[in-house]
């Protein structure tokens, strides 16, 4: 069968390229479902959960019973109340019983099909009956229940999560699944965030006999290696594959859906694009970046889901922006309830004792969202009055740019307080740069080097990249530390030249542009 990268929906090895699971699959058991262990499996949407699951289904199934559900099956009536998510669950869980082609599926679920032949029952009587069938089963019964959001705004499933709990608490005496698997982006015990307060016991989670699910599920690069080699034997593109593999982590951190993004778009894409031509020409870092910038121009449910969340969460917003535009330091508490939302939702991660943001695609559609806001007010829009200058032979002139802003900034803030440069100038200059290379070229913050007092902008355009420091003047000697560690930066990219600009809250300052001579490497300076 022809195989292709997938966006949407579960992924299998006969239809998709994706990365292989067994060694993810390997873990899930012997760490937690061999120890009769219940947990959650809670990341960002479009995180490889479902696709997880289906595998997971098949690799238990000759040790165990796998019942697997999708409470999106339910609709929002059947959640109304006991009786009637009793009999939508057995329904379901009979249901997918019957097509898992189970041995002796006739004597076992006969209980459950006279159960669900009356009415009237609730959770009470469901789980009693559940019990009898786990403890007549030749093999343990392990529960999947996929979708959980859906239900997590609803009473009834918070009493479901309780009888669980009970049950689990006394199953030495009385029987009940040997392992149950929750899959959602809400953790169990954030649901305190979705439901509506109607009463404060609606707060205590029922879920505290979890296991702690701590199996990464993001891609390595040698694993996505191994997904473009399978790609390379049947498309012979001759791409590097290490290169090509490394790029996209680096735009990606992994993000499973957005791996697959790139290589689709690659795959799909790219080679009708009269830029690129063939597969060949589209398999290179080239290909990578422009396939980042298709991808953040249209509309998908991760982004969208992304924008939504801000929007509910304004503290969040603001951290991020704070995170983005100032470089701000905030020191790592899964605790804080603005960061706790962060990592669940798959925005945020820990680094080096930080929040950061997750990966560098996000960092972009974060930016472009936040420019978008901007682009009605006076920065955004001088910027783009400007740009025709900027253009020399279809190329950027990053120098002339720096010269502009420099004038442009001392206009209209030269007489703001050190506190408002700290906080704004950065920001300021980046709704500035936004329209000069908008359609044609894209940038990114260089999180590695990003802290209260430097950041580090990577521009593309057409092709060519430009190294920007923007920084916060600390003194002469924090000054000529920063020229030397942007020219071992520039050596890095492979530059001879890079760019530099300083908020310099010196009365003596020389507001300006100039050229300095690093060593071989040469930096152009603004200084406002």
């Amino acid at each position: 069968m022809k195989r292709r990268f997938n966006v949407t929906g579960s992924c299998t090895p006969q239809r998709h390229y994706m990365v292989r699971l067994d060694d993810r699959l390997k873990k899930i058991k012997q760490n937690f479902v061999d120890y009769g262990s219940y947990f959650v499996i809670n990341r960002g949407r479009q995180y490889g959960k479902t696709t997880t699951l289906k595998a997971l289904e098949d690799y238990l199934s000759e040790e165990y019973i796998v019942v697997s559900l999708d409470f999106q099956m339910l609709g929002t009536e059947d959640f109304a109340d006991e009786a009637r998510f009793s009999s939508a669950f057995l329904d379901v869980f009979i249901r997918e019983c019957e097509l898992g082609s189970i041995d002796g599926a006739d004597e076992l679920l006969k209980p459950l099909r006279e159960l669900a032949r009356g009415n009237g029952y609730g959770l009470k009587v469901m789980f009693m009956t559940l019990s009898g069938v786990c403890g007549n089963s030749r093999k343990p019964i392990v529960l999947m229940i996929d979708e959980v959001d859906s239900a997590s705004n609803n009473q009834v499933f918070i009493e479901f999560l309780a009888q669980l709990r009970s049950y689990y608490l006394k199953r030495d005496k009385t029987p009940i699944f040997h392992s149950v698997i929750l899959a959602g982006v809400y953790d169990i015990k954030n649901l305190k965030l979705k439901l509506r307060p109607d009463s404060e016991h609606q707060y205590n989670s029922p879920w505290n006999v979890a296991a702690k699910f701590n199996i990464d599920m993001s891609f390595s690069v040698k694993q996505i290696s191994s997904m473009l080699a399978e790609y390379e034997e049947d498309q012979h593109t001759g791409m590097d594959i290490p290169a090509i593999a490394d790029e996209i982590y680096q735009y990606t951190s992994g993000y499973p859906v957005l791996v697959s993004a790139i290589c689709k778009c690659i795959d799909e894409e790219l080679p009708e694009d009269d830029a690129f031509g063939n597969a060949a020409s589209a398999w290179t870092k080239d290909g990578v970046a422009k396939a980042v910038e298709m991808i953040l121009k249209e509309s998908s449910p991760l982004f969208e889901s992304l924008v939504k969340q801000l929007d509910i969460y304004k503290e969040l917003r603001d951290m991020i922006e704070d995170i983005i535009y100032c470089g701000r330091k905030i020191t790592f508490s899964p605790e804080q309830k603005s960061i706790n939302l962060g990592l669940m939702f798959g925005y945020l991660k820990e680094e080096n004792g930080h929040v950061t943001i997750a990966n560098r695609m996000f960092e972009m559609c974060l930016l472009n969202l936040f420019m978008a806001e901007e682009s009605r007010g006076d920065v955004y829009a001088r910027g783009g009055s400007d740009r025709i200058g900027f253009i020399r032979d279809g190329m950027l002139d990053m120098e002339l740019v720096l010269k502009k802003f420099v004038e442009y900034f001392t206009e209209i803030c030269g007489d703001k307080d050190e506190r408002f440069i700290e906080k704004q100038g950065r920001k300021i200059f980046l709704i500035y740069l936004k329209p000069i290379i908008n359609g044609t070229g894209n940038y990114y913050i260089e999180a590695e080097t990003r802290d209260e007092r430097r950041t580090d902008v990577i521009v593309d355009y057409k092709g060519e990249q430009f190294i920007l420091e923007l920084k916060i003047w600390h003194g002469n000697e924090y000054n000529e530390r920063g020229e030397k560690q942007l020219a071992e930066y520039l050596d890095y990219y492979h530059k001879d030249k890079g760019y530099m600009l300083s908020f310099n809250f010196n009365r003596n300052k020389e507001i300006g542009v100039k050229r300095i001579e690093a060593g071989d490497k040469t930096i152009v300076e603004g200084v406002v």
